[in-house]
Order: C-alpha cells, then sequence, then structure tokens
C-alpha cells in the first residue's frame, strides 16, 4: 500500500498537538541507511580493494551464519525475551555433524539429527522460560555453558576434516551466476520469509503485543507462551542449521566453533532498532545493520586490524543500539509532561 506523504493527514503526538508528515521519515532505519553509506564511503577510502566483486562475496561469507542467527533472535527480542545461546547451539551443531560423520553415519543422515537436536536445544530453553517461568538471560546464560560443555565433551579437542566436497564448496564458490556466497543467498530468502511473518501475519501482530504488554496480550486471547515456546524452538533449529553451514565453510568440525559469535548476533538485532525490552523494531532494520556490521568489518579488516579490536567497534554499536532509544524515549516523555502541564 502507497504512502503519500503529501496527502497524509497530520499526526497526534502525546500532547495533542499537530506532528509534521516530515518526521514519519525520521526513524532508526533511515538513520541506518546513511550509517550504512557512511561505512561504504569509509571502506573505499581506506582500501581501494573494498567492494569490488570478490569483496562482496567474502563479505557474505564472513556474516552469513551470524546474520541467519539474528533472524530468530529478532523474533524471541520482539516478545521482550532474550537468547543468548545461540552461537553456542552453532558450535554445539557442528560439533555433532563432524561426530557423527567421523563414525560413518550418512551425511544428510547426519545433518537430519543435528537439526532435531537444535529443536530440541530450542524448545529446552523454550520450556524454562515460558512453562517454569525463568527469565531468559539466565537460562540462556546456563544453557550457552551446557551446550559448549556438551560439544567439548562430544569432540574434545580433536577436529573433524574431509567433509564431502560438494558441501565444502559451499564456502568457497558463489551461487552461481552471481557474487552472494550461499550463506548470504539463504539470508536473503529467510529474511523475506521472516519480515512477512513479522509485519503482515496475524502471528507478527501477536508477538508485537507480547512484547508490547504481555499481560494484555494473554487477556486478548494471544498465547503468549506457546508463542515464545515456538520461538526459541525455531531459533535452535536454525542456529543448527547455520552451524552446518559454518563447518562447510571452514571444512572443520570443532567444539569452540562460533565461539563469542553471540555477542555479534545481539549486536546486530539492537542496532538494527529491535528495543531490548520487546514490542518495537523491523526485519528491515536488522537487514541493515548486517550490512553496516559487514561492511565495517571488511573495511577494518582490510586495515589489518586485529578481530579484537574490532570487538571494540561491535560493542560501540551496541552500546549507542541501547542508549539512544532510552535517550529518545526520555525526551519524548519530558515533552509529553511539558505539552500536559501547558
Amino acid at each position: 500500500m502507497s504512502f503519500d506523504l503529501a496527502t497524509a493527514p497530520p499526526r497526534l503526538d502525546q500532547a495533542g498537538s499537530v506532528r509534521p508528515s516530515w518526521r514519519v521519515l525520521v526513524r532508526w532505519e533511515t538513520a541506518l541507511v546513511f550509517i550504512f553509506v557512511g561505512a561504504l564511503f569509509f571502506g573505499a577510502s581506506e582500501s581501494p580493494h573494498f567492494m569490488t566483486r570478490t569483496d562482496v562475496f567474502f563479505i557474505g561469507l564472513n556474516m552469513g551464519e551470524i546474520a541467519i542467527m539474528a533472524l530468530p533472535l529478532t523474533l524471541i527480542v520482539m516478545t521482550g525475551e532474550i537468547d543468548l545461546s545461540v552461537a553456542a547451539m552453532l558450535g554445539l551443531s557442528s560439533t555433532l555433524l563432524g561426530y557423527l560423520y567421523q563414525n560413518h553415519w550418512p551425511i544428510w543422515l547426519a545433518m537430519a539429527a543435528v537439526l532435531v537436536i537444535g529443536a530440541v536445544g530450542g524448545a529446552f530453553n523454550g520450556f524454562l522460560v515460558t512453562k517454569l517461568g525463568l527469565p531468559s538471560i539466565a537460562v540462556t546464560i546456563g544453557t550457552l555453558a551446557l551446550f559448549r560443555g556438551i560439544a567439548e565433551i562430544v569432540l574434545g579437542a580433536k577436529s573433524v576434516v574431509n567433509f564431502p566436497t560438494k558441501f565444502t564448496n559451499i564456502g568457497v564458490k558463489p551461487i552461481p551466476h552471481t557474487e552472494l556466497s550461499y550463506s548470504a543467498g539463504i539470508f536473503i530468502v529467510l529474511a523475506v520469509v521472516y519480515g512477512v511473518v513479522l509485519h503482515a501475519t496475524p502471528a507478527g501482530r501477536s508477538m508485537i503485543a507480547i512484547g508490547l504488554q504481555s499481560e494484555a496480550a494473554f487477556f486478548a486471547g494471544i498465547r503468549v507462551k506457546r508463542i515464545k515456546f515456538v520461538l526459541y524452538t525455531l531459533s535452535g533449529v536454525v542456529c543448527a542449521f547455520a552451524g552446518i553451514l559454518w563447518t562447510y565453510r571452514l571444512s572443520s568440525s570443532r567444539y569452540d566453533n562460533g565461539l563469542g559469535l553471540e555477542l555479534d548476533v545481539v549486536a546486530i538485532v539492537l542496532f538494527g532498532g529491535v528495543s531490548i525490552f520487546g514490542g518495537r523494531g523491523s526485519i528491515f532494520g536488522v537487514v541493515i545493520a548486517v550490512l553496516v556490521f559487514g561492511s565495517l568489518k571488511e573495511a577494518l579488516t582490510l586495515m589489518n586490524i586485529s578481530a579484537q579490536a574490532q570487538n571494540i567497534v561491535t560493542g560501540g554499536l551496541l552500546l549507542i543500539s541501547v542508549i539512544l532509544p532510552n535517550v529518545a524515549d526520555s525526551l519524548r516523555r519530558v515533552r509529553a509532561r511539558a505539552g500536559l502541564r501547558a
């Protein structure tokens, strides 16, 4: 449905005054687009190799699994919860895939088993959060350590290699006739699906309602616990799938695969404009945040900046994404109170 700013009716703010139509454009997603353009200019000024055809492939390759895991986390955060075990599930699924293949399981059966384990792990998170009523941040920190510990017990310090070439080619070849890695292409497809579900279906509207006011959503007939349980189960499956892609990209299965990636995943979701308190955000914002993170990390890599130093950028963007929305909300409340007094 098209929206014409010239003919749109004026909107009222909380104080009852007319809100100018141009303020519709003042959104976090709009700012992200400008930040992305700035990141492109920064990268181009620092290296002539930035955003070449080969570089685009490697940006998608390096960000693919992280971006895929950010999508189910977006829906979870929209409901006011969190899942910090996403990268640990990636590592566990990678470990199990290597262990099963090493023990002569057919590769397709091993992948199916890994996806089932992902669903079980996600459902375990969902059970603890929805049925027992435990805080999601404590639960998923615990399962983060649990999944990593299981992975280390299963494979130890060993690594499994020699996976079938037709699968490991996923990590070294782009999608035919494109410069996109397979993981980036899968992310694009999933982003469209998630965007439709969140913004154009009753289920998506229910998630937003849960994030805005869980009790009100419950009394409105929304199955709050069931939706959260399904979202955690879905997150486990998607993260397990990301672990499969990660394994094939590196042609190696190790218990520490994906170690520390949860920081990047959470940073992308929050920097994409999804409120940590739930109820606000968009898939489009998360997609732009992926582009910002990917371009900045690639530019810093071309500048020979270490991965440890790049974490400073990730942490800084994470803080910005938490602080700025709260400052904006505080300013709106102050203006609303001032308008009421006037």
